[in-house]
């Protein structure tokens, strides 16, 4: 069956069929959404403008909430569309650049949960060094090398997904276009090649996760060592906001395109979605703000 050809049209999964709980999914979305705007313009606004605030812990912060506002302006406004107009069609050409983008900001967001987690390690564990090791030059590297993966891998996908035939109708069981709902609509015989590259992206992950790991568990060996209360409240004030984002990131994304079919059913794939797509850019600037007085 050709992709383009045969289906022109896909039907996104509808929150509610009853007409007043679509509209408060939509103004709760709507407010969802300017909520997480605000908030992560008022971050990258504060960190670009103030000059207290040019360091390499604010700088990938900054990265961080640009990330975030493209997370949420491309999973939550067709379906905000789609929820007052009570529409669920979409083209299927129109699907390609949500599943890029989204791919694209999600991946770069792990890696720079990645960076980050790095980043308190020298700050903490090394902070005699931390200038030398996380230099102007050293986080913009960095910084354009989580970017550029993130788009690689994004493109990879992307273009693997929309190659493979579809043969199980037009519905995707999610409010936005994903790679796992594509994935169930085509032949099993036919994302090998998808599964290959979920394989090598796994691992990947799970070196990113564990240079993670390993990065905390050095951190809070450091901080318990610390002889002053009031340092060691600091020291873990400054961890547990990060630990706390790349936890909720973590689980429910890996929950989202891990998890084995049997499984999978539409009200738990549209909760694991809105924890990971949604929630993270929404909350980040309060937890941010919450403990950096700076901001």
């Amino acid at each position: 069956m050709s992709n383009g050809s045969s289906i022109p049209q896909c039907l996104l999964l509808p929150l509610t069929d009853t007409r007043v709980l679509q509209l408060w999914h939509f103004w709760l979305f709507r407010g969802i959404s300017l909520a997480a705007l605000l908030g992560n313009s008022l971050i990258i606004t504060s960190t670009a403008c103030d000059q207290h605030l040019h360091t390499p812990s604010y700088f990938f912060l900054l990265n961080l909430s640009l990330l975030h506002l493209g997370c949420i302006s491309t999973t939550v406004p067709k379906s905000k569309a789609n929820s007052l107009w009570d529409s669920r069609d979409i083209s299927y050409t129109a699907c390609a650049a949500p599943i890029f983008f989204l791919h694209f900001f999600l991946v770069a967001e792990f890696y720079f949960l990645t960076i980050m987690s790095y980043d308190r390690y020298v700050a903490i564990c090394k902070p005699l060094h931390y200038g030398s090791l996380l230099g102007s030059r050293a986080c913009v590297h960095m910084a354009a090398a989580a970017w550029g993966a993130g788009f690689l891998t994004a493109l990879l996908h992307t273009a693997n997904t929309f190659s493979l035939p579809l043969c199980r109708g037009n519905a995707v069981e999610q409010f936005f276009c994903e790679i796992p709902q594509f994935l169930k609509l085509s032949r099993s015989h036919s994302y090998l090649r998808e599964v290959g590259l979920f394989v090598i992206a796994v691992c990947v992950t799970f070196g990113c996760f564990v240079f993670i790991v390993g990065s905390y568990v050095q951190i809070f060996r450091a901080v318990l060592r610390i002889p002053s209360e009031q340092r060691c409240h600091k020291a873990f004030s400054t961890c547990l906001p990060h630990l706390a984002m790349l936890s909720l990131f973590v689980s429910t994304s890996a929950f989202a395109y891990l998890k084995p079919p049997t499984i999978s059913s539409p009200p738990l794939d549209l909760v694991v979605s809105v924890l990971y797509s949604v929630v993270p850019p929404a909350v980040n600037p309060l937890i941010c703000s919450l403990r950096n007085q700076e901001l």
